[in-house]
């Protein structure tokens, strides 16, 4: 928690803002991250502060938002009252003075705290997860590793950056951020990535605009490594989305070979190309898959083919707290089979003595390793190898959760 939040005092307008953002995201639906971008745009004369106050507590009201409406008594949908109740909540158990505003008339704050104590007893509540995540968790992690992980996933990310090394280092990318005030620290074990020190917005810094970084998580970097391309080789990226990982296979190929970055939307690969051009990544073809002709094309023709899988995204839940709430038992069903399709699909398009790495931002064994065993025991399988895999839980990393598995093709 923040130290100035103790001797805060709070501003009406800042405290609209949240509870306008909360109404959308818990009301209409809509996605935490875009509603918060949006309020940030409201007021051009808001500091820094305002706008991270704005964004921490619009995000830590999502991210508790069971627990707390336990406590306000409060169901959905909410109504305008209803949120300046949750808010109520927050701020008393954070121990900030409320003000004598309308809205916190008669708010019982040592109810509160009594409320709180009470329901810490409770994982679902405490951790402010859905019952069937709960459950799921228990059964495919086991009660003492789910209930490890889950309070991790609670907890806020850290910024991480990967230094691009098309165009710097991570020592000289870390002093140009130290001479636009932002400290960095190394991380052992991952060797593109720097840890921010303070939260700050590093996409206004001169460093980001010439594309000497991207912001990534220390576990998504290790999986373009875990491919082990080298330069001059054909890769595809099946599943390129913003294309992240994209950018870091084009930064270990040296921009030498070729990258085909695959995706169904093409949106996204718009986006992949922005970012490719700032990051000066120039051996990346962009290639939309509108039917399954662009993956018979590349039938045996890839020397590394990375699946970057759809899945339920639980490994990410603290950089995503609104998925806690929209995700359904029914999308983890679904996502199953979408998973295992797109391996066998996929798959084929590496050539003999090629790799394959699958990989998930899930926790859930369910989406790892067993589509990794389904997938080597069936007819398309049967030609791979499995090579070693990586099963990384933000408990035991500290980092977002994520499974990664290589596989090689012997004929």
């Amino acid at each position: 928690m923040h130290a100035y939040l103790i001797f805060m005092r709070l501003h009406r307008n800042l405290c609209f803002a949240v509870i306008d953002g909360l109404l959308l995201i818990f009301n209409e639906g809509e996605y935490a991250d875009k509603v918060v971008q949006q309020l940030l745009k409201r007021d051009k004369r808001w500091g820094s502060r305002d706008r991270a106050f704005v964004a921490e507590t619009t995000y830590d009201i999502v991210r508790w938002k069971r627990l707390y409406a336990e406590i306000a008594n409060v169901k959905e949908p909410f109504s305008r009252d209803d949120a300046w109740r949750l808010f109520a909540v927050w701020a008393t158990l954070k121990g900030i003075k409320l003000p004598d505003w309308k809205y916190f008339e008669n708010t019982p704050t040592r109810k509160i705290k009594g409320k709180f104590d009470e329901l810490l007893k409770e994982r679902k509540f405490k951790e402010s997860i859905p019952d069937w995540m709960d459950n799921i968790g228990v059964k495919e992690l086991g009660e003492k590793k789910w209930t490890k992980e889950i309070a991790a996933l609670n907890k806020q990310a850290d910024v991480i950056l990967r230094v691009n090394t098309l165009k710097t280092n991570k020592k000289d990318l870390q002093l140009k951020l130290q001479s636009e005030n932002i400290e960095t620290e190394f991380l052992p074990n991952h060797p593109s990535a720097l840890k921010l020190v303070e939260r700050a917005n590093v996409f206004k810094t001169e460093a980001f605009k010439n594309g000497w970084f991207e912001v990534q998580d220390a576990s998504s970097q290790l999986v373009a490594a875990f491919l082990d391309v080298k330069p001059g080789m054909k890769v595809v990226d099946t599943c390129a989305g913003a294309g992240g990982k994209t950018l870091h296979l084009a930064s270990l190929m040296e921009n030498k070979g070729q990258i085909v970055a695959m995706d169904i939307y093409e949106s996204k690969l718009k986006k992949l190309k922005v970012r490719a051009r700032r990051n000066g990544a120039h051996n990346i073809d962009l290639k939309v898959i509108d039917s399954t002709k662009p993956i018979k094309k590349l039938y045996n023709k890839a020397d590394r083919v990375l699946i970057d899988a759809p899945c339920s995204g639980l490994g990410v839940l603290r950089r995503n707290p609104d998925a806690k709430w929209k995700l359904e038992p029914e999308f983890i069903d679904n996502i199953k089979d979408t998973q295992q399709s797109v391996l066998q699909q996929y798959s084929r398009m590496v050539k003999p003595d090629g790799m394959l790495v699958y990989a998930t931002c899930s926790v859930l064994p369910s989406e790892n390793q067993e589509q990794v065993e389904h997938f080597l025991a069936s007819e398309s399988g049967k030609d791979f190898i499995f090579v070693k895999d990586k099963k990384i839980l933000a408990h035991e990393s500290g980092f977002d959760g994520f499974y990664m598995a290589l596989l090689k093709r012997n004929k």
